[in-house]
């Protein structure tokens, strides 16, 4: 399965077009299976011959720029591959990234 179709990179806004929003959009959710990893994709765009997302990281949970290249490259332990959520709706951070446990 492709992680970065053209369809979604159409739609992915540039790197810090969202940064005044109190809660930005969410496009995509990509997760490394038998891992705590999920990475929320909120913006996006072209960087030399990788490509740069800006989002929120579960497992860290934190805000950081996460490159295509590293979601390619990475695997689990079990040897799981990063899979895009094909059926992930767009949404509002609140509405679409689950409360951290307290």
């Amino acid at each position: 399965m492709e992680l970065l179709p053209d369809e979604l990179k159409s739609r992915l806004p540039p790197i810090h077009s969202q940064d005044s929003e109190m809660l930005p959009m969410v496009y995509a959710r990509f997760s490394l299976s038998g891992t705590p990893l999920v990475w929320y994709a909120i913006e996006g765009q072209a960087e030399g011959g990788d490509y740069l997302f800006f989002g929120f990281v579960l497992g860290p949970n934190d805000f950081r720029n996460f490159r295509l290249s590293e979601l390619e490259a990475a695997r689990s332990l079990a040897g799981n591959r990063v899979e895009r959520d094909i059926r992930f709706t767009p949404g509002r951070f609140t509405d679409v990234i689950p409360a951290p446990d307290l």
